[in-house]
C-alpha cells in the first residue's frame, strides 16, 4: 500500500451529496455545513473562493477545489458579493434572513439555484463524514486546495458532471464512487507537488517507508522501536530521529494514533466485539483499548459505537 492508498483508505464516500448548481450573477454562497471534505468543479463561469484566513482565491472553469472542513467559507461571483444564501449542516439552505430554500430553489433532479440557463455552473460533492482513519488525511490538508484543469486529469471529472443529474438504479453508488475517484485524481496531483507535506515524502524513504508500512500492515504485532528498527535494518537510534523528522511523530506515537483510528473504524463499522477489534489493532486486552480510546477521543469504545462524539472524533469522522 503506497501512501496515497493508505490516506483515502479512510475517506470513502458513503451517501455523499452531489449537487450541481445554476448560477447567475450577481451570487454568493456562504457554507457552514462543516462538512471534513468537499469538492467544488467549476464547469463554467468563474467563482472566488473567499475563506476568514486566507487571501480570496479565484476558480475558472475547469478549475477544481477541495475544502476540509469544518471551517467555514463563501464561494460567490465577486468577494464583494454579500452572501444571499447560507448553507447548513445537512446541506439545509437558507437566505441571509433565515428562510429555507431547499425547494424554492431547485431546478430537478440534483440541480439546484437561481437559472436554470445561468453562466454559472458547478458541481459540488461533499464527504458528509469521514472515517476516522481519514484523521492522516484531513490533518495533511491545507483548508483549500485549488488545481487548474490542466493540473490534473479531468476525465473522470467530466464523468462526474455528466452523472450528477440523472436519476438511474443505483445512481447514488456511481456517484459516491465518481466522487472518489475526483478526490484521488485531484489529491495525486497535489501530493505529487514540493508544497505538499514533508512527511508524506517519508513514504519514498527507502528507511522510513518501509517502517510505515510495517506499522500499518500489522498494527497488530507488539511492535517496539528496537524491533521496527531491526525489521528495516538499522538502528534504534537513527530510525527514531529520522522518522521523527520525517513523518512528524516517534514511531510509537504515530502507531498510537494508527491503532486508535482503526479501532474507531471498526467500531463503526463492523459488529466485532470490543475485545476482537483490542486484538486485531494491537492491544492486548478491551480494557487496554478502552484506556487508550479515551485517553485519545474523550469517549469510551462503548460511548463511540453509540454515536457519542466529542470534538477529537466529531473533526474526523
Amino acid at each position: 500500500m503506497d501512501a496515497l492508498a493508505s490516506l483515502l483508505e479512510g475517506p470513502r464516500a458513503r451517501g455523499a451529496f452531489v449537487m450541481c448548481s445554476l448560477l447567475e450573477p450577481p451570487w454568493s454562497l456562504r457554507v457552514e455545513d462543516e462538512a471534513p471534505l468537499t469538492v467544488v468543479a467549476m464547469v463554467r463561469g468563474g467563482a472566488w473562493i473567499v475563506t476568514d484566513t486566507a487571501p480570496a482565491r479565484q476558480l475558472r472553469a475547469g478549475d477544481i477545489a477541495i475544502f476540509r472542513g469544518p471551517d467555514h467559507y463563501t464561494v460567490a461571483d465577486d468577494p464583494g458579493t454579500a452572501p444571499q444564501v447560507i448553507i447548513e449542516p445537512g446541506q439545509i439552505t437558507k437566505t441571509a434572513d433565515g428562510e429555507i430554500l431547499c425547494e424554492t430553489l431547485s431546478l430537478g433532479v440534483r440541480q439546484w439555484g437561481t437559472d436554470p440557463d445561468g453562466s454559472t455552473m458547478l458541481v459540488t460533492g461533499a464527504y458528509e463524514s469521514v472515517g476516522t482513519a481519514g484523521h492522516g488525511l484531513l490533518r495533511a490538508l491545507p483548508p483549500v486546495i485549488v488545481l487548474g484543469r490542466d493540473d490534473f486529469d479531468s476525465r473522470v471529472l467530466d464523468i462526474l458532471v455528466d452523472e450528477a443529474v440523472k436519476d438511474e438504479p443505483a445512481q447514488g453508488v456511481v456517484l459516491d464512487r465518481l466522487l472518489d475517484m475526483v478526490l484521488i485524481t485531484a489529491l495525486r496531483t497535489w501530493l505529487g507537488r514540493t508544497d505538499a507535506p514533508a512527511w508524506y515524502h517519508a513514504y519514498g524513504d527507502p528507511l522510513v517507508g518501509k517502517a510505515l508500512r510495517l506499522l500499518q500492515h500489522n498494527p497488530a504485532h507488539g511492535w517496539t522501536v528496537a524491533g521496527l528498527a531491526e525489521a528495516v535494518g538499522v538502528s534504534r537510534a537513527a530510525l527514531a530521529r529520522r522518522f521523527t523528522d520525517l513523518v512528524g511523530a516517534p514511531p510509537m506515537a504515530f502507531l498510537t494514533e494508527w491503532r486508535l483510528a482503526l479501532a474507531a473504524d471498526l467500531l463503526t463499522d463492523s459488529e466485532a466485539t470490543i475485545e476482537s477489534i483490542a486484538r486485531q489493532v494491537g492491544y492486548g486486552s478491551a480494557f487496554a483499548l478502552s484506556t487508550a480510546f479515551k485517553r485519545q477521543f474523550g469517549v469510551s469504545p462503548r460511548d463511540h459505537r453509540r454515536g457519542v462524539r466529542t470534538p477529537e472524533l466529531s473533526s474526523v469522522g
